[in-house]
Order: C-alpha cells, then sequence, then structure tokens
C-alpha cells in the first residue's frame, strides 16, 4: 500500500469523525436548550471508558418534578438523546437507587440518574464546585514527580 493512501484514508476518517462529533455536540445543545427554556436542567453523567457512556438530563421545575427527560447512551459519535418518559412526574429529590423506575433501568442509567440527583442537590445548596479529571498522562506525570521528590527527601542531610 502507498502511505499516501494510508494518510488520505486516515484525514477522511478525522473529517468524517469530527463532522459527526460536532453533529452530536449540536444535538445536546438543542436538547439543553430546549430544556432550559422549561427551567432548572440537572445533568447526570456517567462516562464511559470502555463501557457505552450516558448522559442524562432532567428539566426540573420549581418544586422538584421532571418535566422532560432524555438520555444518550452509547460508545460511538452516533448516539443521540432519546426520550426517557418513565422519568416524567418523579421528584428528583425522592431519587435512590431503589426507586422502582430505576430499578427497571440498566445500571449505567441508575448511576447517571443519581448523579444528575447528586449535582441538582448541590448546585441547589449552593457549594457544588465541578471537579476536573486528570488525564492518563497528566496523572503517570504527576505520580513521576511525587516519587521524584519522594527520592530527593530519602536522600537529603535532613531526612537522616
Amino acid at each position: 500500500m502507498n502511505i499516501f493512501f494510508l494518510g488520505a484514508i486516515a484525514l477522511v476518517a478525522y473529517i468524517v469523525q469530527t463532522f459527526l462529533g460536532l453533529k452530536q455536540i449540536k444535538n445536546f445543545n438543542m436538547v439543553y436548550g430546549r430544556m432550559r427554556r422549561r427551567g432548572k436542567v440537572a445533568i447526570g453523567r456517567r462516562p464511559g471508558k470502555i463501557a457505552s457512556g450516558t448522559l442524562l438530563l432532567f428539566a426540573v421545575d420549581t418544586t422538584g418534578k421532571i418535566g422532560e427527560a432524555e438520555m444518550m447512551q452509547g460508545t460511538s459519535i452516533l448516539a443521540r438523546f432519546k426520550p426517557r418518559p418513565q422519568f416524567i412526574g418523579l421528584d428528583i429529590h425522592e431519587l435512590s437507587a431503589d426507586h422502582p423506575v430505576l430499578l427497571k433501568e440498566n445500571k449505567l442509567t441508575r448511576q447517571a440518574a443519581m448523579n444528575a440527583q447528586k449535582v441538582y442537590l448541590e448546585v441547589e445548596k449552593g457549594n457544588y464546585q465541578e471537579s476536573q479529571p486528570v488525564s492518563p498522562a497528566m496523572n503517570v506525570g504527576l505520580k513521576v514527580t511525587m516519587l521524584k521528590q519522594a527520592i530527593q527527601t530519602k536522600f537529603t542531610k535532613r531526612s537522616v
């Protein structure tokens, strides 16, 4: 095979992936915007590394009742939001891992719903802090730095 042919295939694959990724972001923005016009939106996520990821959006009114629910679940950029009518009418404050509606859902959906509730309650209390996950490469770098510092302190004169 010619190296230029392989490069062209890789370039086309990258362009297609970028295009489909942008369509997925546009789909999220459309669903989120529609829900946001109804009131607060609770977003629950269960990121997938190997298994499929799940994103669950609840449109919540001022009393905590879920007025609309949509979920995106999948491993590819082809995943789209789908309505989840079984959540409509539930009180987000009363959701629990053993709620009858959640027990009928798969594990990833239950985790995303519980995450949405947790984030919603933290925002409601006013003490929500977004945590930035550490990338695997950054995690290795941090561990190497910590190991280097541990070795340096072990061999300094003051540590004896």
